[in-house]
């Protein structure tokens, strides 16, 4: 799911724990705080699955890396730059 996903989900009550200044001044500039915490628990999560992402596929970057490091880019004539 993208982040704008979310916004539309079925919601879900929870308890979390904030820093009571944090909170205070959030509410002071009349941030949402629901709305603030979830879009940054998305951002957390599509972070956390792309670097899983790219542990999975380490060893296929590894492989392409050393195929472009022996034989070259493949298209490599093409390139005007």
């Amino acid at each position: 799911m993208s982040i704008d996903q979310y916004a539309t989900a079925p919601k879900k009550a929870t308890n979390v724990s904030l820093a009571e200044p944090l909170l205070a001044e959030a509410k002071a500039l009349r941030i949402n705080v629901s709305q603030a915490a979830e879009a940054g628990l998305a951002r957390a999560v599509a972070e956390k699955r792309a670097a899983l992402w790219v542990a999975e596929n380490a060893e296929a970057f590894e492989c392409w890396n050393a195929y472009v490091e022996k034989n070259g880019l493949p298209l490599a004539k093409y390139r005007t730059f």
